[in-house]
């Protein structure tokens, strides 16, 4: 997860509300697309679209994210396989060994976790998503495809409730995660040999 959040600029509601049916890894233009987050209102955790309408949008995926999110998808479905759990396009990409999503603040004192241990700068999961901004204006490009005015891409359609698409973003609260939970293996981060990497 923070491969999408720091090179990918995904926000962390985004992150913990994403599903495998918002990602698309199977055709030539893949893309996930944010139509959904998980915050905290008032101490209690809330599943909705986006805070605006220019928040909904799709995000382009190059090779290597691909690739990495491929990976996690078959870990994830073995790993269900384990615990004899269905695994369904409807699954969230960032969950406990049994499915639940996370807590939205996980990710960041997971972050701050890992960071403590590999003797690292104190950095913000917002500095990364800011990060990834930066880095796109430095090589001219933008991960977002062109987007119409309602914010919607405009090579997408919004999504509709299919055999095979998402349910629609409830704001019906969860059940609150355990406080600790072993966060499924991520492959390394670029520049950094592997085993030595944060992983989410």
């Amino acid at each position: 997860c923070w491969w999408l959040v720091a090179l990918r600029g995904l926000r962390r509601g985004e992150i913990a509300g994403l599903r495998w049916c918002d990602i698309d890894l199977d055709l030539d233009g893949k893309q996930l697309t944010v139509v959904r987050q998980r915050t905290t209102v008032a101490n209690r955790v809330v599943e909705g679209p986006p805070k605006t309408a220019s928040s909904r949008r799709a995000v382009a995926l190059d090779r290597r994210t691909s690739e990495i999110l491929q990976a996690h998808r078959a870990h994830q479905r073995a790993r269900y396989e384990r615990v004899e759990r269905r695994w369904s396009p409807d699954a969230y990409a960032f969950a406990h060994p049994d499915g639940r999503p996370y807590h939205p603040s996980y990710f960041t004192h997971r972050l701050q976790r890992l960071i403590r241990t590999a003797g690292l700068p104190p950095v913000r999961l917002h500095d990364l998503r800011h990060g990834a901004a930066s880095l796109a204006h430095t090589a001219g490009t933008d991960s977002r495809p062109s987007r119409t005015s309602s914010g919607t891409p405009a090579s997408c359609s919004p999504p509709t409730p299919t055999p095979r698409s998402c349910p629609p973003p409830s704001t019906r609260p969860p059940r609150p995660p355990p406080g600790s939970c072993s966060p499924p293996p991520a492959p390394p981060w670029p520049g950094r040999p592997a085993g030595t990497a944060p992983t989410a």
